[in-house]
C-alpha cells in the first residue's frame, strides 16, 4: 500500500477539538515566551522587531500547512508536498540569475517589492501553465503533473547550478545567504500583501474543504458522490500555488515544513476531514516555527537556522513514512 492520505476507516476515535484547543494553547504560549521573554535593551525596538518575525512565521507557517495538507489530499500521498513540483527550485534559479546579471548587490539596492512581485507572479504562472498544459492536453493522472513538475525542477536546479559556477566568489556567498529562509529581514509592506494575497487564497478555498474530503476518498468515489473532480483538483492547484509562491517569495524555501505538520496534524487529529486537519497544521507549524526558535535563539543560544533543524528533522520523518508505507 503507497503512502496515501488516509481513509476515515484508518482514523483513529479522538476529540478533535480538544486536540486543537491544546496545540492552540502551545501555540500562544510560544508566541507569548518568543515576544515577551529575555527582553534586553529598548522594549519598544525589541517588539518591533519580535512581532514582525512572529507575523512572518505565523503567516509562512499557516501558507505552508494550509497548502501541503490540500496537496497531499489533490494527489492521495502523504509524502508529497508542493516542494516537488520545482516552486523551491524555481526562485533559487531567480535569485541566480539577479546575482549573475547584475551582481551581488542587486539584491540589496532592489526594490523589495518589486523583487516580491516578480517573484511571485514567475512561480504562479509558472504553475498554471503547467497546470493549464496537462489539464489542456486530457490528461487526467495527477502524477504526470507531478512528474513532470518534479523533471523540470530538476531542470532549474541544475541551471541554477551551472550559473552559479560562472559568477563572482563574493557574489556566490552572497547568493548562499539569499538561498535559505530567513525570518529576520521581512518587510513589514511585504508581509501586508503577502497576508491580503493569503486571506484572498482562504476565501477562495474555503467553500471546497467539503468537496476535498470527498476527494480524498479517491477519484472514482467523489465522482460516484457528484463531486466535479477535475474542477475541485484544478482549484485547489491554483490555491496551493498561490500560498507556496507567496510563501517561497517572503522568506524562502522551506523544503520538509509542509510535509512535517500536515502528516502530524493529520494525526494528532485522527481524522481526514479539512476543517480539523488544516487548523491542527497550522498550529504545528507555528509551534514548530515560533517554538524552534525561540528554542534556538533564547535558550541555546544557537545561532544557526531553524530552517536547518526542521529541514533535517523534516527528512528524518519523510524517510520513516517511506518505510512505514514500505511495511504496510
Amino acid at each position: 500500500m503507497s503512502p496515501a492520505v488516509a481513509a476515515p476507516s484508518a482514523t483513529r476515535r479522538r476529540d478533535p477539538a480538544r486536540v486543537l484547543v491544546v496545540l492552540g494553547v502551545v501555540a500562544a504560549l510560544a508566541v507569548c515566551a518568543y515576544l515577551f521573554l529575555f527582553v534586553t535593551g529598548s522594549w519598544d525596538f525589541a517588539m518591533k522587531i519580535r512581532s514582525r518575525q512572529v507575523l512572518s512565521m505565523v503567516l509562512v507557517g499557516y501558507a505552508t500547512a494550509f497548502a501541503a495538507v490540500i496537496f497531499q489530499t489533490v494527489t492521495a500521498n502523504r509524502i508529497l508536498t508542493p516542494g516537488v513540483m520545482g516552486f523551491d527550485s524555481l526562485f533559487m534559479l531567480l535569485q541566480t540569475l539577479v546575482v549573475f546579471l547584475f551582481g551581488a548587490s542587486a539584491l540589496a539596492t532592489l526594490d523589495p517589492r518589486l523583487k516580491f512581485g516578480v517573484e511571485v507572479l514567475a512561480m504562479v504562472g509558472f504553475a498554471l501553465v503547467l497546470f493549464r498544459w496537462l489539464f489542456d492536453r486530457g490528461s487526467r493522472d495527477l502524477y504526470v503533473l507531478v512528474l513532470v513538475g518534479i523533471v523540470l525542477g530538476a531542470l532549474f536546479g541544475g541551471l541554477s547550478s551551472l550559473v552559479s559556477r560562472l559568477i563572482d566568489p563574493n557574489d556566490f556567498m552572497t547568493l548562499q545567504d539569499v538561498l535559505f529562509a530567513s525570518f529576520n529581514n521581512v518587510q513589514v509592506d511585504l508581509l501586508a500583501v503577502s497576508a491580503l494575497l493569503v486571506v484572498a487564497a482562504t476565501a477562495f478555498s474555503v467553500p471546497m474543504l467539503r468537496q476535498l474530503d470527498v476527494v480524498a476518498l479517491g477519484r472514482e468515489h467523489a465522482i460516484g458522490l457528484g463531486v466535479d473532480h477535475r474542477r475541485v483538483v484544478t482549484r485547489a492547484l491554483i490555491v496551493v500555488a498561490v500560498l507556496v509562491s507567496v510563501s517561497t517569495a517572503l522568506v524562502g524555501p522551506i523544503t520538509f515544513l509542509g510535509l512535517l505538520v500536515a502528516n502530524l496534524g493529520r494525526e494528532l487529529v485522527g481524522t481526514f476531514r479539512h476543517r480539523w486537519t488544516v487548523p491542527a497544521a497550522t498550529l504545528v507549524a507555528i509551534v514548530a516555527l515560533v517554538g524552534g526558535q525561540f528554542v534556538l535563539a533564547r535558550l541555546l543560544d544557537y545561532n544557526s537556522s531553524l530552517i536547518v533543524v526542521v529541514n533535517f528533522v523534516g527528512g528524518i520523518y519523510f524517510i520513516s513514512l517511506l518505510v512505514r508505507g514500505a511495511r504496510l
